[in-house]
């Protein structure tokens, strides 16, 4: 028991430590703002301006918020409400347009058994390369 929790219990007994539900802001979005969301989401990003790619980033996702329904999330705020709406981050897999599948089937093949190892000049849990940006997606179970 923590010296908080034991100065608690001694003033209000065993009610004094019992939870009071989970910390933090409650959601600001209603049951039916959530729900236009998902189906905004849903639409996909080019629904709403961002042609580019097809991709929801949080930044995205906080900004079609403030335009729907006036609020402000934060990136770690987008990131809690899209857990809860069932969605989940996705690294996006960056293949060149260019890319033959039969050779890199044959690198495999042939190649890679020799490859195999570790260059000793490497250095294993560390990368020089940056890590690739997070999107956002909905599962889709079929």
């Amino acid at each position: 028991m923590s010296r908080k929790s034991a100065y608690a219990w001694r003033e209000g007994g065993s009610e004094a430590l019992a939870s009071k539900g989970p910390g933090g802001f409650p959601c600001q979005l209603s049951d039916a703002q959530a729900e236009r969301l998902q189906a905004e989401l849903e639409a996909g990003p080019a629904a709403h301006g961002w042609t580019e790619d097809q991709r929801w980033t949080l930044a995205r996702v906080a900004q079609l918020i403030h335009s729907l329904f006036g609020y402000r999330y934060t990136p770690r705020g987008v990131s809690y409400l899209l857990h809860r709406m069932g969605w989940s981050p996705q690294v996006p897999a960056h293949r060149a347009v260019e890319r033959d599948e039969q050779a890199v089937a044959r690198w495999r093949t042939e190649q890679w058994s020799r490859v195999r190892g570790w260059p000793s000049s490497w250095a294993r849990g560390s990368s020089s390369r940056t890590r690739p940006g997070r999107t956002w997606v909905q599962p889709r179970f079929s």
